[in-house]
């Protein structure tokens, strides 16, 4: 016979009977809180009991949402293979790591390929944009500041301002009198560092210093 724990056993030796039974009962508490792992013979309650205990979501709407994979058909398929929440945050994180860059990728290419689209239709096709850009290109390296060229090529409207300042350069310039100014190339220069040409596209502004290199240059 096996010796029983002196837990339940009285000072004297003798069976302590009420520690037994205290046992015995927070033991029936602990059996009956357990969930079993479901097989495939389990029913339909017993595996549902499993799924909330391990932290499956009750509907798919319950899953976390994320913007980049929001999809209620992504979420059905989760509830499917019953993923819990805490998988599915993992998931959504592995797959904006390895997506993310992608996802940029494409809206880069997406973004250049309307911008040249829009330049085509501007220019009124594909052999008039690339003469239209090499004459830009020669005006933008001669007449304007570098960070100031850069920044209006970065955009299909920078590319059509610039090539509409070309355009429109007149013989003379007016200043603020309205008295005809003789300005030196790196006066042109000084003005197009402003803030209010390169930044804030002011169309006075812009228009004197266009003036300015016609009338020296033309």
């Amino acid at each position: 016979m096996d010796k029983i724990p002196e837990k339940f056993l009285n000072k004297d030796g003798t069976l302590n009977s009420d520690a037994l039974i205290k046992s015995y009962t927070e033991l029936e508490k602990k059996i009956g809180g357990m969930v079993s792992v479901p097989d495939e013979n389990s029913d339909e309650t017993a595996q549902n009991r499993f799924r909330r205990a391990i932290g499956v979501p009750e509907k798919p709407e319950d899953y976390p949402h994320n913007e980049m994979f929001d999809d209620e058909n992504i979420r059905a398929k989760f509830h499917e293979i019953g993923l819990t929440n805490n998988q599915v945050e993992k998931i959504y994180g592995i797959a904006q790591e390895f997506l993310s860059p992608v996802v940029s990728e494409i809206f880069s290419v997406q973004q250049e390929a309307n911008a040249i689209s829009e330049l085509k239709k501007f220019f009124g096709g594909d052999e008039k944009m690339h003469d239209a850009l090499v004459e830009i290109k020669s005006f933008g390296e001669k007449f304007l500041p570098h960070d100031a060229f850069d920044e209006l090529c970065s955009s299909a409207q920078g590319i059509q301002g610039i090539y509409k300042m070309m355009q429109s350069m007149e013989p003379h310039v007016e200043t603020s009198g309205n008295i005809e100014e003789k300005l030196s190339d790196a006066d042109l220069r000084r003005m197009m560092r402003d803030p209010k040409y390169w930044r804030d596209h002011d169309a006075e502004y812009i228009r004197k210093i266009e003036n300015g290199f016609k009338k020296l240059y033309s």
